[in-house]
């Protein structure tokens, strides 16, 4: 398939305002629906949980001691969505109650009481449960439950939302001094179907920004292009590149693209046509293919490929790619 200079362009741009409007407007409503639990306002109202993101997070909290974050997670959070009217994922994480993991040391391994922690009672209901009645009782024949979120249908004011509810998690496996606040946080989702999934959306926007600013904005750009790439890819009737597209998430593509020194971006990518440089790039990904399993997810937590299939799909994908596309 062709593609051209104009095109990349497009398809590296980033969110429209209408769409941050209508992200702001998903977490406004779920917080307003929380409110019949009691929840209120914290007191900063709806705010970046990052500086230059539109991750917009939301502090809300219980006179009986409760306390919830909730903040935009996913592609909208990143910046790095090409699909309108994409569905918004919106945590909903408990930090009262929390899960932990400790330093594993085999002489004096850390427990609960170094901690001062004590175990919460458990409760006949679940926080899922408790999340999915209010947005009930606001959204009614609007709110569908999944298996990790409860979906919350939009309009014309609002996206969809995929409301995840969660508890945190805090990771003091670095920790040395039984510090209580010294975690790294991620989120614990229990899906009615499954095991647990431990994930750490917050690192994963801190990180990306971060990469796109010492990438002189390029690193999103180029996360952009490859998900549209992979979009086109799956409505395309080349039944390869669809089967191979659908072996990736984009999830993973903008993890690897993380991955890519800081410097390759500012040497390939400055003053050069987005035709060129994504070229380069999909030829460097493949040059070093090799070093796929040490990779980690954008968090820098995770690894990218849990295992050998995962690195041979992201292969097979970008060797599809590359026969995929042509540039003039």
């Amino acid at each position: 398939m062709i593609f051209t200079e104009s095109m990349l362009d497009e398809y590296s741009k980033p969110l429209s305002e209408e769409e941050d409007r209508q992200c702001k407007n998903a977490i406004g409503s779920v917080g307003n629906a929380l409110k019949s639990l009691g929840f209120f306002d914290a007191g900063n109202g709806i705010s970046p949980l990052y500086s230059d993101t539109y991750s917009y997070s939301l502090q809300m909290k219980h006179n009986n001691g409760r306390q919830i974050k909730l903040f935009v997670q996913g592609s909208y959070a990143n910046n790095t969505n090409v699909r309108r009217n994409s569905d918004v994922d919106i945590a909903v994480v408990q930090e009262e109650t929390f899960s932990v993991e400790y330093r594993k040391d085999p002489i004096r391994p850390q427990t609960n009481a170094d901690y001062k922690f004590v175990k919460a009672d458990e409760s006949t209901t679940t926080f899922k449960d408790e999340v999915q009645e209010c947005l009930e009782r606001v959204f009614g024949s609007s709110v569908e439950r999944k298996n990790k979120s409860i979906k919350v249908h939009g309009n014309a004011t609002r996206k969809d939302a995929d409301t995840v509810p969660c508890r945190r998690y805090r990771d003091y496996r670095s920790d040395y001094n039984k510090d209580p606040s010294n975690y790294v946080a991620g989120i614990v989702i229990t899906p009615d179907v499954g095991e647990i999934i431990i994930n750490y959306p917050e690192q994963h926007i801190k990180n990306g920004r971060e990469k796109n600013v010492a990438t002189y904005y390029y690193y999103k750009k180029m996360v952009r292009i490859m998900k549209k790439m992979r979009y086109i890819m799956q409505d395309s009737q080349n039944i390869s590149a669809c089967s191979k597209a659908n072996n990736v998430s984009s999830f993973l593509l903008e993890s690897l693209l993380w991955n890519v020194q800081d410097v390759w971006y500012l040497r390939n990518c400055s003053g050069t046509r987005k035709v060129f440089a994504f070229d380069k790039l999909i030829e460097h990904l493949i040059s070093v293919r090799g070093e796929f399993m040490s990779y980690k997810e954008a968090n820098g937590i995770k690894p990218l490929c849990k295992d050998e299939t995962v690195k041979s799909n992201l292969c097979s994908f970008l060797f599809q790619l590359k026969d995929f596309y042509q540039f003039v």
